[in-house]
C-alpha cells in the first residue's frame, strides 16, 4: 500500500511541474489543450549499462572505480598544485583549475550512480533522479565546452598579443568569461530539463546506456518530442558549433602568428604553451562527434553508450596526464607538493 501511494504521489509531483512548466513558457495556453493525450507517467526508469553479461560485472566495476578514483585524485593535485604554488597564479592555470573542477563535477554525475546500480545489482534510477542526471550532465559538459573555448581565446591573446596579455587577460576579466561560461551553461541545462518535464512516459523505460542521456531518454517518450528534438539540435548546433568556431578561429591565428616568427626557440615555445589544451581539445570534441554522427548513420544504442565512455569518462581521466606529462610548472608544482617527481 505504501508502494502505490509513493508512486502516486511521485506521479503528482511530477504532473505539477509540467504544469509549472507550460505556465513558464505557454502562458497564454490552457493546461487541458497541451497535456499528451496517454498521461501515464512512470517514476522510475531502468540503466541497462554497458553489458548484461554478470560475469563481466565485477570487471566492469573495478574498472570504472580505478578510472573515476584516478580522475579525481589527478584533478584535485592540478587544483592543488595551481592554488598552492604563486607562479601558476596566471590566466592560463586559472582557466585550468576551473576546468579539473569541472572535470570532477562531470565524471561525477555519471559514475557513481552506475558503480552504485552494479554493487547493488539494481538498474532502477527514479525519474527524479534521472531529470536531475540530465540537467548536471548537460551544465557540465557545456561548461567543459565554454572552459575550452576560453582556454583557446587565452592562449589567441598571449601568443598573438603578448605585449598587451596581462593587461587584457586581467583577473577580472578571466572571472567574467568564467562566470559567464558558468551562466550559460546552466540556462542550457534548465531549459533542456524543464521540458523534460512535460513528456509523457509508458510502459517502456528501458534506457539502454549507463545514464539518463537527454537523447535516449527523449526516445522512450510517448508523446510528442518535436519541440524537444528542436531545443536539443539547437543548442548543440548554437553552443558546440560557436564554440568549435572560436576555437579553430583561434588556433588558426595561432598558426599564423608561429609561423611568422624567425627564432626556431620561439616558434616550439609558443607551440608547446598550446600542445596541452590542443591535446584536450581534439580528444573531447573528436570523441562527442564520432560518438553522434554515428548515431546518425547505423543506429546501435548499445555502440553509442561504448563510445560515450570515451568523452564522459576517458577524457576528463586524461586532462590532469596530459597537462602535468608536458608542462614544467606544472610539474614543479607537483614535485613540490607529493615529494615525488612526475615523468
Amino acid at each position: 500500500m505504501q508502494s502505490i501511494y509513493c508512486r502516486i504521489q511521485l506521479g503528482f509531483q511530477s504532473q505539477f511541474l509540467r504544469n509549472f512548466v507550460m505556465l513558464i513558457f505557454f502562458p497564454g495556453s490552457h493546461l487541458h489543450h497541451m497535456e499528451p493525450v496517454n498521461d501515464t507517467q512512470i517514476s522510475e526508469f531502468l540503466l541497462l549499462g554497458l553489458s548484461n553479461e554478470p560475469e563481466l560485472q565485477p570487471l566492469i566495476y573495478g574498472l570504472f572505480l580505478s578510472t573515476y578514483l584516478t580522475t579525481v585524485f589527478g584533478n584535485l593535485l592540478i587544483i592543488l598544485a595551481v592554488s598552492s604554488d604563486t607562479h601558476l597564479h596566471t590566466p592560463m592555470y586559472f582557466f585550468l583549475s576551473n576546468l579539473s573542477f569541472v572535470d570532477i563535477c562531470f565524471i561525477s554525475t555519471t559514475i557513481p550512480k552506475m558503480l552504485n546500480n552494479i554493487q547493488t545489482q539494481s538498474k532502477v534510477i527514479t525519474y527524479e533522479g534521472c531529470i536531475t542526471q540530465i540537467y548536471f550532465f548537460l551544465f557540465f559538459a557545456a561548461l567543459e565546452n565554454f572552459l575550452l573555448t576560453v582556454m583557446a581565446y587565452d592562449r589567441f591573446m598571449a601568443i598573438c598579443q603578448p605585449l598587451h596579455y596581462m593587461v587584457i587577460m586581467n583577473p577580472r576579466l578571466c572571472a567574467l568569461l568564467v562566470l559567464v561560461s558558468w551562466v550559460m551553461s546552466a540556462l542550457n541545462s534548465l531549459s533542456q530539463s524543464l521540458m523534460m518535464l512535460w513528456l509523457s512516459f509508458c510502459t517502456d523505460v528501458e534506457i539502454p546506456h549507463f545514464f539518463c542521456e537527454i537523447n535516449q531518454v527523449v526516445r522512450l517518450a510517448c508523446s510528442d518530442t518535436f519541440l524537444n528534438d528542436m531545443v536539443m539540435y539547437f543548442a548543440a548546433g548554437t553552443l558546440g558549433g560557436a564554440s568549435l568556431t572560436g576555437i579553430l578561429y583561434s588556433y588558426s591565428k595561432i598558426v599564423s602568428s608561429i609561423r611568422g616568427m624567425s627564432s626556431a626557440h620561439g616558434k616550439y615555445k609558443a607551440f608547446s604553451t598550446c600542445a596541452s589544451h590542443l591535446s584536450i581539445v581534439s580528444l573531447f570534441y573528436c570523441t562527442i562527434l564520432g560518438v553522434y554522427l554515428s548515431s546518425t548513420g547505423t543506429y546501435s544504442s548499445h555502440s553509442s553508450a561504448i563510445a560515450s565512455v570515451m568523452y564522459t569518462v576517458v577524457t576528463p581521466m586524461l586532462n590532469p596526464f596530459i597537462y602535468s606529462l608536458r608542462n614544467k610548472d606544472i610539474k614543479r608544482a607537483l614535485k613540490r607538493i607529493t615529494g615525488m617527481s612526475v615523468i
